[in-house]
């Protein structure tokens, strides 16, 4: 029998782009194999999918119910290990809560819930079990994106003075500006979405990216939200102030009506010592920034990078690392933690960075609402 970490999908069939992102990931070193799921509510199209990917569909269920039902009641050799959720955001509870109920492992797409309180009451869930949780803030994987961590963590940087943290897009342009259209899409209905497009889809990338990097808790935030339609229920672009303490303070800012822009995600982290900045669209550069020195690019695969970032690294130098590594790599750090070896915290996003972005969340609307005010995170 296969040594492989026996996974199924929930969600990510069809032509969606992160259900690929999610099936490439998995198969990188070797650790996972996909054995079922529910691709699709539709059966038929559900077995169609599972036959063009190439996986058996005696364990390809028609919902959600039925795979817990029949998985539960195989052998525990057999059965799947732990379960990817890729559905729309209001199944992320109900789905990830019945998931740990029953003893799976589970790896949650962003953001991990509609509500902070759903994800406080996942947090209560999961400690009652031994079960692995891991939030897919993928970005976190990119090995430059671990090298800056570590480099800050080390003290590289010196004493954190400023974090500034942009994340353009322009994809709801043709959307927002037709009324039928921002009526009737998911993305723009807080039943299906929760309370938040903009800061909910890639805000809360920016606030965990954030965390990550610099290893320090965002204490309070004020937000001016941007709804531009008053039809409109949801957020599409918005700045928010961000405190960590009294003199540690900078901005996210996030839009999905920036036009032309396709997904510019820069993070810029200064310190007493040095600063390093770090862009999405290309990962394979940061850039170490000191007064009265010359701009600094570091690259992946040297060896003057961390342990973090070089176990990330699947390439020599000079071959570029992708979106499809960055998520590879999370997968790897979730399968060190289900079988029990030793990994470095930074590996993959854990159920605290979804609990707290669902705060972060919440509190922007909060901010915005109240007129433009300081409110303080958990």
């Amino acid at each position: 029998m296969s040594s492989k970490i026996r996974l199924g999908i929930l969600g990510g069939g069809g032509d969606s782009l992160i259900g690929v992102l999610h099936r490439v990931a998995s198969s990188m070193f070797d650790s996972f194999e996909l054995v079922g799921g529910v691709f699709n509510p539709n059966i038929e199209e559900n077995i169609g999918f599972a036959e063009r990917i190439g996986i058996p569909t005696h364990r390809v269920y028609k919902d959600f119910d039925t795979l817990i039902e029949k998985e539960t009641a195989l052998p525990e050799n057999q059965r799947m290990q732990v379960i990817s959720i890729l559905t729309p955001n209001f199944l992320h509870f109900p789905m990830a809560k019945k998931l740990l109920e029953n003893g799976f492992n589970v790896i949650c797409e962003k953001p991990m819930t509609t509500t902070y309180e759903e994800a406080k009451i996942l947090k209560e869930t999961l400690a009652k079990t031994k079960a692995v949780f891991a939030v897919t803030y993928t970005y976190t994987g990119y090995p430059m994106v671990r090298q800056m961590r570590e480099m800050i963590l080390g003290g590289e940087l010196g004493e954190i003075q400023k974090v500034d943290a942009q994340y353009y897009q322009g994809w709801i342009n043709p959307i927002i500006h037709d009324k039928e259209k921002r009526a009737n899409t998911w993305r723009l209905n807080p039943e299906k979405s929760g309370i938040s497009c903009c800061v909910g889809d890639i805000g809360t990338h920016a606030f965990d990216m954030i965390e990550f990097v610099t290893g320090q808790h965002v204490n309070s935030i004020l937000a001016d939200l941007n709804y531009l339609y008053e039809d409109n229920r949801m957020d599409i672009d918005g700045t928010i102030l961000i405190r960590f303490s009294k003199n540690v303070k900078g901005v996210i800012r996030a839009s999905q009506i920036a036009t032309g822009e396709e997904n510019n995600f820069t993070v810029q982290v200064y310190g007493k010592k040095a600063g390093l900045k770090w862009e999405q669209e290309n990962p394979n550069y940061l850039y170490l920034l000191e007064d009265g020195q010359p701009l600094r690019v570091l690259k992946p695969g040297h060896a003057y990078n961390s342990k973090l970032s070089l176990d990330g690294t699947k390439l020599p130098p000079g071959h570029p690392e992708g979106i499809f590594d960055s998520m590879g790599n999370i997968y790897k750090g979730i399968a060190k933690a289900i079988r029990g070896e030793a990994y470095n915290s930074g590996e993959f996003p854990t159920i605290i960075d979804g609990a707290r972005g669902m705060d972060f969340i919440e509190k922007a609307v909060e901010s915005h609402r109240k007129g433009n005010v300081w409110v303080t995170l958990d």
